[in-house]
């Protein structure tokens, strides 16, 4: 079918339109009033109701779960305000003043999104071997206590338009966590996906949420609990590892993994995932920390291992010299200094801790690099996961307390 369209000539008054249409826009502009549009203007109470910078929260509980030496804290707002609403799967990031130390530590959310309209947060915290700012929680913390979080943050949730609608869930420990927060939202009909969780631990009696978990399966068909034992056989228990064999078992046919645990699982799980064969964008990984055993990476400088180098931290108007291990992060050298530094994910996605490198040498780990090109090469780095192996200057931006 054809169709008849009339195109007009272009006359010399159109080119004087289109000439002066800049002009014509600008004058518009300085003709709207100048009045500034403030905090109380309604997309911006919108805005950051949904992305706060920070939250002022207060602990109004407190759980206690000595079976997996953990405990779990229950936040409301300090200032009796909504709570910002997340995504099942993200994280909050805690800062807490410990002596002279400013930091922070991601945790995950283990409530409810629902939760969250209702006032209430969660998270859960494990205590671990060298743990620092978890030892400090679970020995201090206590119902009234205030602290500063960030808004919820992080990209490890379902989403419909990436992921299979079934979802295989590999937990190992505290990983538990974001997977618990799944389960809840599937549970109340915020999500709608189907949840098979593989979840590993080393006897039953340090199962983490076992019977939440349980208690979940049984309320909804969407979701399924397989527990996984290392160290002793069970009946009803799976044995050993959670292992291709084991999900191919219980996948179906189209199906996403989603996995988050500890560091030593990440590995093992390296080489088993790729027999899998899923496309890429099927296996979800929540963000792993820097590795503690930084100088046993194969391409770790050479030589740089036990040293201790100068680092000259310029921040504003302010500078300070501080002293750094070549096996911490330059983050945790600037911490333990007393600095307040920008810092959320702590294993190098976030970018909220980006700097500048002004002089010196650095090493940051293939595993946690996730910088930009554009930074790689003007050297920005992320000092979370990047460790001095010679004296640095560096501009790092400032950050609330």
């Amino acid at each position: 079918m054809a169709v008849n369209v009339k195109v007009g000539l272009i006359g010399p008054l159109d080119m004087l339109k289109f000439k002066n249409m800049s002009k014509v826009r600008e004058d518009y502009i300085q003709a709207a009033p100048a009045n500034e549009i403030t905090a109380d203007y309604p997309i911006n109470k919108k805005a950051k109701l949904l992305h706060p910078d920070f939250q002022k929260l207060v602990i109004t509980d407190i759980i206690d779960h000595p079976e997996a030496a953990s405990k779990t804290y229950i936040f409301k707002a300090a200032d009796g305000g909504p709570l910002a609403y997340f995504r099942a799967g993200q994280y909050i990031s805690l800062k807490m003043k410990i002596g002279q130390s400013f930091i922070s530590r991601p945790y995950s959310i283990c409530s409810a999104p629902k939760e969250a309209l209702e006032g209430t947060l969660a998270i859960t915290v494990q205590s671990k071997a060298d743990g620092f700012a978890a030892d400090y929680l679970l020995a201090n913390a206590k119902i009234g206590d205030e602290f500063t979080a960030s808004g919820p943050q992080g990209n490890f949730y379902y989403e419909e338009l990436r992921d299979a609608p079934n979802v295989i869930a590999l937990a190992g420990g505290s990983g538990i966590t974001p997977f618990l927060s799944m389960a809840k939202a599937i549970a109340d009909g915020t999500e709608d996906f189907n949840l098979t969780i593989l979840f590993g631990n080393r006897t039953e009696d340090s199962i983490l949420f076992k019977k939440e978990l349980e208690e979940l399966a049984a309320s909804c068909d969407k979701i399924k609990i397989l527990h996984v034992l290392s160290d002793e056989e069970k009946e009803c228990y799976e044995h050993g590892f959670i292992t291709v064999d084991l999900i191919k078992r219980l996948a179906p046919e189209e199906y996403s993994v989603f996995v988050c645990g500890p560091r030593a699982m990440y590995r093992f799980l390296e080489s088993e995932l790729p027999k899998l064969n899923l496309p890429e964008k099927y296996i979800r990984r929540e963000i792993m920390g820097v590795a503690k055993d930084i100088s046993e990476i194969p391409d770790y400088p050479e030589g740089a291992a036990g040293k201790c180098f100068t680092l000259t931290i310029r921040q504003g108007p302010n500078e300070y010299t501080i002293p750094a291990s070549s096996e911490e992060s330059i983050l945790v050298a600037i911490e333990r200094a007393g600095i307040v530094a920008p810092s959320r994910c702590r294993a190098g996605e976030c970018g909220w801790c980006r700097s500048k490198v002004i002089s010196g040498e650095y090493f940051a780990p293939e595993e946690n690099e996730s910088r930009r090109y554009s930074d790689r090469v003007t050297d920005n780095i992320h000092p979370c996961v990047t460790f001095p192996v010679s004296d640095m200057v560096i501009e790092v931006p400032a950050e609330y307390v």
